[in-house]
């Protein structure tokens, strides 16, 4: 790496303020050069008995905290963070493989949450009913008690943050499943968290998914689940929660194929850089559930869009993700890059041109999982690069003639994420926005995230919705009260 990261060599399990001991430990990866820098508690059935137990003991007394008082431990903890911010940025750099740059933001980001989740928390409440002429009928909000929350490996602090932040805010206390493969930002998160929340409140475990993930989603003192990540992972998570025998709230923030549609009096050069910025190269290397990986261009500007793509992807820069100069880093890991390859191999086979990428850059370091950005043209709708989630650095252009068509098209996937739109037409945005099966739609933007806004896909995208009030409010259950009579004998 060009410039060290402190990291620990061994980081302890901490549940309820104390270190735990687990009975075997998982190694941590830098993917910019597969070496492993850390070794991190694999937590068996007995830590995540003991994490709930803990979850459990705290929760009561969180939740007795008015929403004003709660709110002030969710700030101090945001200031913590951003007084960290540096390192913690460097150590998911180094962890994940995104750019350092990137991670910078997510550190922000996921400050922000805190501080916005702890402000609205003071904005839940019931509502009074008129359901009888004498009675008083109002409602409350209750939090669920302790909530499991399941994290991607893409952005690791950042969700850790943001993915906590609600459920704490509604009086929930929480444990985090870190990602298998960036475990680090989690736990240093966790120990900050120790020395200003009340133990138990929030809790980090790191495990793989068959150890510690389902024995997480099964456990009976688990009443609210959230999950991020891969369609077929959220299907299990679903499944051992039913198969639990307890009735659990289960919300999944699950992948896409997401299109981004060109109007034909956009720009080729802006929708170049609307193509790139959509597809994460620069903050994920293209592993985003949120990425625009179909980019439908009309057949009368095909050629220059895809000539301004292949230029613009020229200026990203692969390399050391802890390099200031490098706007695109590794993938998270071997099994990573594999699979992304396939994908790659797939198109080739398939008959789609790859103009740029599809192998190793120049000049990366040795040992590490890296890819140059990758286009394909001259796809076809029924390719398995236009038609499955890669969650890597390739991006398909399919050409379009027939608007209907292009609708139809877009629409032709599984998933149902998000979708972007290019145009300063504004009934041709208005009328793709509406028509469109997705659940976030960006028009002349690149997928900003906004935590006032809910982020939900439809179909097999996923349940449920992350951020804005709609986030806070799910993390609660609604209780009735009927004053029916006050003048009862007594």
């Amino acid at each position: 790496m060009t410039t060290e990261v402190a990291v620990r060599d061994r980081y302890p399990l901490v549940v309820g303020g104390r270190e735990v001991s687990t009975s075997a430990n998982m190694a941590a990866q830098a993917p910019g050069t597969g070496e492993t820098v850390a070794e991190v508690p694999l937590a068996d059935a007995e830590a995540v008995d003991r994490a709930v137990e803990a979850a459990s003991d705290a929760q009561p007394p969180w939740a007795a905290l008015s929403a004003a008082e709660r709110g002030r431990y969710l700030r101090d903890l945001a200031d913590a963070v951003r007084e960290q911010a540096e390192r913690l940025a460097r150590i998911d750099a180094m962890d994940s493989g995104n750019p350092l740059a990137a991670m910078r933001n997510d550190a922000a980001y996921g400050a922000d949450a805190l501080d916005y989740f702890a402000g609205i928390a003071r904005e839940l409440h019931g509502k009074t009913l008129p359901a009888s002429a004498n009675g008083l009928h109002f409602t409350l909000r209750e939090p669920y008690g302790v909530v499991a929350r399941i994290l991607p490996f893409n952005h690791p602090l950042m969700f850790t943050l943001f993915h906590a932040a609600a459920p704490l805010a509604a009086g929930n206390t929480v444990i985090v499943k870190a990602p298998d493969q960036t475990p680090i930002s989690p736990l240093e998160v966790a120990y900050l968290a120790a020395e200003i929340l009340p133990p138990g409140v929030l809790t980090v475990l790191t495990g793989d998914g068959a150890t510690t993930g389902e024995c997480l989603v099964a456990h009976p003192g688990i009443s609210r689940i959230g999950f991020t990540g891969r369609g077929a992972t959220g299907l299990r998570v679903m499944e051992a929660a039913a198969a639990s025998g307890h009735v659990k709230h289960v919300t999944v923030e699950l992948g896409g194929k997401n299109p981004l549609l060109v109007a034909p009096d956009a720009d080729p050069a802006y929708v170049a850089e609307q193509a790139v910025g959509g597809m994460n190269f620069e903050s994920s290397q293209g592993q985003s559930c949120g990425s625009t990986s179909r980019l439908y261009v009309p057949a009368g500007m095909h050629d220059d869009v895809v000539d301004a793509v292949a230029a613009r992807l020229d200026q990203i820069r692969v390399g050391d993700p802890l390099d200031p100069e490098t706007t695109m880093g590794p993938l998270v890991s071997e099994p990573q890059l594999s699979r992304v390859q396939g994908y790659v191999e797939a198109g080739k086979s398939e008959g789609a041109r790859m103009v740029a990428g599809g192998g190793p850059p120049d000049g990366v370091p040795e040992g590490g999982y890296y890819l140059a950005p990758t286009l394909f043209d001259r796809v076809d709708p029924g390719h398995v690069i236009a038609t499955e989630e890669i969650f890597g650095p390739v991006l398909s252009v399919l050409e379009w003639r027939d608007r209907d068509d292009l609708i139809a098209q877009a629409n032709a996937t599984r998933y149902g994420l998000a979708a972007n739109i290019i145009t300063n037409d504004l009934d041709w945005a208005v009328d793709a926005a509406r028509r469109v099966r997705a659940g976030c739609v960006w028009i002349n933007g690149r997928g900003q995230h906004f935590l006032e806004t809910p982020f939900g896909g439809y179909k097999d995208s996923g349940l449920g919705a992350e951020g804005s009030m709609e986030s806070l409010l799910s993390y609660t259950r609604t209780k009735v009260v009927h004053v029916l009579d006050i003048g009862a004998p007594t």
